[in-house]
């Protein structure tokens, strides 16, 4: 699957040839704030633990990977979009709902790339798989952007959670858009 260019925006799936970019995004405090502290990556980190990630769910006939997205205007990668199968490393995989996610360059926000792109990417996978059931995202509740990136794209609040990782546990919250 390609996904055609939106107004402002190019995208392509990215592949273990993008653990640079990878790398230089998560590189950002600000970036992890709402990831893991505001921590950045290693390229270790990226190779030994995202890129072999990337690739269990990248699967391209069904549009489902890391969408790499840049600037129109000058080719500037500024972050990418996130589409796979909701649970998928949960072990209770829903490939009737997908999960929607986003990380994007701090020169990027405020600027609405990241509602652009998740809209238009998500239309366009909807378009090409009719049964899908529904678009998914969470975030934890203090990640006030990517809340308004939810709202942006017609999701709707569907609960509060625990998520657990290695710093502990965090409020979070699920955000929902019916298809059916």
């Amino acid at each position: 699957m390609n996904i055609q260019n939106s107004a402002r925006l190019h995208f392509r799936l990215m592949t273990q040839d993008d653990a640079q970019l990878l790398f230089e995004l998560d590189q950002d405090p600000a970036v992890m704030t709402h990831i893991n502290g505001g921590i950045a990556n290693s390229m270790a980190d990226i190779q030994e633990t995202y890129i072999p990630r990337l690739i269990s769910f990248t699967n391209k006939a069904k549009g489902w990977g890391l969408w790499h997205t840049s600037l129109l205007s000058n080719n500037e990668f500024i972050g990418w979009i996130l589409v796979r199968p909701m649970g998928f490393f949960e072990g209770d995989s829903n490939t009737l709902d997908l999960e929607l996610g986003w990380r994007f360059k701090q020169s990027s926000w405020g600027k609405g790339y990241a509602t652009e792109a998740a809209q238009h990417i998500a239309n366009t996978i909807c378009k090409m798989h009719p049964e899908l059931e529904a678009l998914s995202a969470s975030a934890l509740v203090e990640n006030h952007g990517s809340l308004k990136v939810m709202k942006n794209i017609g999701m709707k609040y569907i609960k509060n959670y625990i998520y657990n990782d290695s710093r502990g546990d965090h409020d979070a919250v699920l955000y929902r858009k019916s298809l059916k």
